[in-house]
């Protein structure tokens, strides 16, 4: 857990000093107010004490009060800036790092843990940095100083101070045996309860179409009450907390008075030395209640820091999994465009398979595409062709042969770097939540209007874009909601298509258009982006009939290289995939 303190920035480890020398500050007043308060007790019970000397003593003590406020304020300042920048800092840290995990990566931890990490874990570190800096000094130098003061007055207060104490501690440790372990769970089960509404909310619409709401609250409700029955075993171990704490600082006060009473009444009055001795004695026992207090309250913030403590160590572990994670795409060092090839993709003898498998998903696939070309795979479902599309972008990195673009091999490439080439067309269409313009510009520094205007006309989107209930500053809900599919596809169409790039691959994107529109969008490509290289996954054939070259992918490998006519001669996977779908007049046989 203390490895998560090292995002603590330089500037705030001043703050930090700043915190401890005012902690000490307001110990130390807080120390002098018992001295005080006895000083007062003594001139009030003795004989021809001045009213001015207790206004003094009086007075005094205002100031250590006044001046413990103030450093308490102060600590409290800076104790919240330091916290504040240290969950922004860890934040930040955990985003970037997400940010550049592999999808691989992104389902090995799932987006709703990655949220409660970025959330829900990093605000319990805040709270804890914000409480626990002023505790953590205070109280150990709080009841040191305390018991050394009043470790002199008598052993009997001491050693009733000390089995109070001793009783605190075995409080602490039943606390901690029975409540880590549940605190543990409660991060996992949050995380549960997360992917459940997340799933619920995102599908709302198929939930609602297959009346499975009721089969959808069961799910939220068990995991709702298995996250309940923890917290609720969790706070039954720390439910001991307050009334222990009650039983021992009002045992304490109780014991405290029964002792000093005893020590009185064993004084006789025989002589004025006895009287002083009383008083002394009284005095005494008064001190000894202040700073027994605070010996017990220097304890009592311990604890409620500790209660605190396994649920935070927790998210610590949690955090720290997510930091320490090794990257598994890495940046090279290429950036640098080679003028000679540009749009130049090639695959050299490639395979990949994901962790922890066996066998590989994709093998030696070896193909090229030149600038200009349009190269078109086809398979059936799970044949590994958008395994295969994701190693040029490396949103995985193939495990043995090579990718190259424009004769670089992909992995020495900066991943902005070999990015910028690319325009990326995902099989299920995404917006962010804005306007249309802002979506079609998405990434780039300067929206160029011109540019923006040309690709959606280009994605055939002009239709429905420019009316009067959408236009391009026309709203985008989350995800693009708002829109239908066939919209949303045309506006991540031209997405990619406005980003002017050396690359344009689609992950079956043109499933959501229909016929008419898909052909007047591949003509409309075809003649306006002549020059961009273009990699087309589909599953229609009438989509990818014109590509200058189609590979047809069966388990893993390429079972057909070709053009359509080429294809539908010497291919079987083809022509079967190919008669599926069209007729033989529509086919031209």
């Amino acid at each position: 857990m203390i490895r998560i303190y090292k995002n603590i920035k330089g500037r705030d480890w001043i703050f930090v000093a700043i915190c401890v020398v005012f902690i000490v500050c307001q110990v130390q007043l807080n120390l002098k107010l018992p001295d005080y308060m006895s000083e007062i007790t003594t001139l009030v019970q003795t004989e021809g004490s001045e009213m001015s000397d207790v206004l003094s003593a009086g007075g005094k003590m205002l100031l250590c009060a006044l001046g413990s406020f103030a450093s308490s304020v102060i600590v409290g300042f800076f104790a919240s800036r330091i916290a504040a920048g240290f969950s922004m800092n860890v934040r930040d840290k955990v985003y970037t790092k997400v940010m550049s995990f592999s999808d691989e990566q992104m389902n090995k931890f799932s987006i709703a843990s990655l949220i409660t990490r970025s959330t829900n874990d990093i605000t319990q570190l805040q709270m804890f940095t914000a409480m626990g800096l002023e505790v953590l000094i205070s109280a150990p130098i709080t009841a040191v100083l305390a018991i050394i003061k009043i470790s002199n007055k008598s052993w009997q207060w001491t050693l009733l101070t000390g089995c109070v104490v001793a009783f605190i501690v075995i409080i602490l440790v039943f606390v901690m045996v029975f409540a880590i372990p549940r605190f543990r769970k409660i991060q996992g089960l949050t995380d549960r309860i997360n992917l459940v509404t997340r799933e619920n909310l995102t599908g709302l619409l198929v939930v609602r179409a297959y009346n499975a709401e009721e089969y959808q609250e069961n799910k939220f409700d068990e995991a709702n009450q298995n996250l309940t029955k923890t917290q609720l075993q969790a706070n039954l171990a720390m439910s001991v907390m307050s009334p222990g704490m009650n039983l021992a600082m009002n045992g304490l006060s109780l014991g405290i008075y029964w002792i000093g009473a005893t020590l009185i009444s064993n004084v006789a009055l025989t002589s004025a030395a006895a009287v002083a001795e009383r008083i002394g004695i009284f005095s005494d026992m008064v001190v000894f209640v202040s700073y027994a207090m605070q010996v017990v309250m220097a304890f009592m913030m311990l604890i409620m820091i500790f209660i605190m403590l396994p649920r935070v160590a927790v998210s610590a572990r949690r955090i720290n999994e997510v930091l320490d994670t090794d990257l598994t795409i890495k940046d090279g060092k290429a950036s640098d465009d080679n003028k000679n090839m540009v749009g130049e993709i090639e695959f050299k003898n490639v395979s990949f398979r994901y962790t922890g498998e066996s066998g590989d998903v994709i093998k030696n696939i070896t193909f090229s595409a030149h600038k200009g070309e349009t190269v078109a795979l086809i398979g059936a479902t799970g044949s590994g062709k958008s395994t295969i599309i994701s190693l040029i972008p490396r949103t995985y990195d193939a495990t043995g042969g090579e990718v190259l673009v424009d004769g670089i091999n992909v992995k020495d490439y900066t991943q902005k770097a070999l990015r910028k080439k690319i325009g990326y067309v995902p099989q299920k269409a995404f917006l962010f939540s804005g306007t249309v313009e802002e979506n079609i510009g998405y990434g780039e520094d300067e929206i160029d209007k011109d540019n923006i205007k040309k690709a959606i006309e280009i994605a055939q989107a002009k239709e429905f874009v420019e009316t009067e209930d959408v236009g391009y500053n026309g709203y985008v809900s989350q995800s693009g909601s708002n829109f239908s599919g066939g919209q949303k596809q045309r506006l991540s169409i031209a997405r990619a298509i406005a980003k002017n790039p050396e690359i344009l691959i689609f992950d079956d994107s043109f499933s959501a258009l229909d016929y008419k529109t898909d052909r007047t969008l591949r003509t409309a490509l075809k003649n306006e982006t002549n020059d961009i290289t273009t990699i087309i996954v589909a599953q229609r054939i009438g989509t990818i009939k014109d590509a200058d070259r189609i590979l047809v992918i069966d388990e893993g490998e390429i079972v057909g290289n070709g053009t359509h006519d080429e294809l539908m001669r010497n291919c079987d996977v083809y022509k079967q995939i190919a008669y599926s779908q069209l007729s033989k007049e529509e086919l031209g046989i």
